[in-house]
């Protein structure tokens, strides 16, 4: 035992040499541009009306989960709320995942096998990687949105080949080149596999999300969709044919062996897909437009991104969180990304905007960056 806690003490102890040790906080600066809450839902309180309106209306027995999907945790509700999404996303079907981690992990380790080939952005989000770790699949990694390596390595795939990118990048903002990935992928019969997680509640028609945007519903195997996003809620959802649905079910282990959300985190997802067809879908972009004007007028290079996750680098941790900090002392909450998280040297503030950003506080923080610079 003392060993394993020497270990722990000294990896630790390597993290805070090089400044980039996480830390809980419960102290968050009172102007949000940190949250995944680009639309508001998680503080809407007409969508918390609708929920409660929603659960009273529920049968007494359905207070939560108690089992697995497969024994006691399925509802009629549930099987209905997937398809509801489904057909929003214009998808065959859809499973609900306990999060955007486990359907990534759930997906990616069940369907890949032994001789096939994973091929993803080398920018993809942790929980695929993990899923693809998880597979017996060989892994190829492309330069991030470079359709000439994807292609060189669609040239050495065996198998059936799965191409995974993220249709916006978290860390970066930045959008995928998806119509030219899907005719890659139609070309060399790779399986396309998009996670709209950062894309759904903003673009699309009605926030449908990016694949819907760009018409290429039937060119993609598999989307994965998280509810903690725009959506303000918890949870996740692969969106695929029923035969993918139904091979999940079976297959994919962090989907058969964890307890079922509880229905009121059902009525939730349920209730935010009916709030997410009402709102405005053109105010979030609007505040973008304000935020990169500002940019442009106070000559700072940012990130390129349209949309709602904003990248101002820096060239180090110290500096980062040293201006991280500034920002937060003036009641901004702007937070680092530090080295390992993104690659030495392109650390960063992220900016997450939101509609409930007012344009004031926007130029405000926008002149403190400016300060920093």
């Amino acid at each position: 035992m003392r060993k394993v806690e020497q270990f722990i003490s000294g990896k630790l102890q390597e993290r805070k040499d090089k400044l980039s040790i996480r830390n809980l906080s419960i102290n968050i600066p009172p102007v949000d541009f940190c949250s995944n809450d680009y639309l508001g839902f998680a503080r809407s309180g007409e969508l918390k009306d609708s929920m409660n309106i929603t659960l009273a209306s529920m049968p007494h027995h359905l207070n939560g989960a108690g089992g697995s999907r497969l024994l006691s945790g399925n509802t009629r509700f549930t099987e209905d709320t997937e398809q509801f999404i489904a057909d929003f996303h214009q998808a065959e079907s859809g499973l609900i995942f306990n999060s955007g981690y486990d359907a990534n992990v759930g997906l990616l380790s069940s369907v890949p096998q032994r001789g096939d080939t994973i091929i993803t952005d080398e920018l993809i989000h942790a929980s695929i990687i993990d899923g693809c770790r998880l597979s017996h699949a060989t892994r190829f990694k492309f330069y991030h949105n470079d359709i000439n390596d994807l292609e060189s390595k669609l040239k050495l795939a065996k198998g059936n080949i799965f191409v995974v990118v993220e249709s916006v990048y978290s860390m970066d903002g930045d959008i995928a080149p998806l119509p030219a990935i899907s005719n890659l992928c139609e070309r060399y019969d790779a399986n396309l596999i998009v996670d709209e997680a950062h894309s759904t509640g903003i673009f699309g028609a009605k926030g449908q999300g990016l694949i819907n945007h760009f018409n290429l519903t039937d060119g993609v195997f598999a989307r994965i969709v998280t509810f903690g996003k725009a959506l303000g809620v918890h949870g996740a959802v692969v969106l695929g044919s029923k035969n993918l649905r139904h091979y999940l079910i079976n297959f994919a282990r962090s989907f058969i062996y964890t307890t079922a959300a509880p229905i009121h985190n059902i009525v939730a997802v349920n209730c935010a897909y009916q709030y997410l067809r009402e709102i405005d879908h053109q105010l979030i972009h609007q505040k973008i437009t304000v935020f990169r004007k500002a940019l442009k007028e106070h000559h700072i290079k940012a990130l390129d991104s349209e949309s709602t996750i904003q990248g101002v680098l820096f060239s180090s941790n110290e500096a980062t969180k040293k201006s991280a900090a500034s920002l937060q002392s003036k009641g901004f909450d702007v937070r680092a990304i530090l080295s390992p998280t993104v690659a030495p040297g392109k650390e960063r503030l992220r900016i997450c905007l939101h509609t409930y950003n007012t344009d004031q506080e926007i130029k405000l923080l926008v002149n403190y960056l400016k300060e920093l610079n």
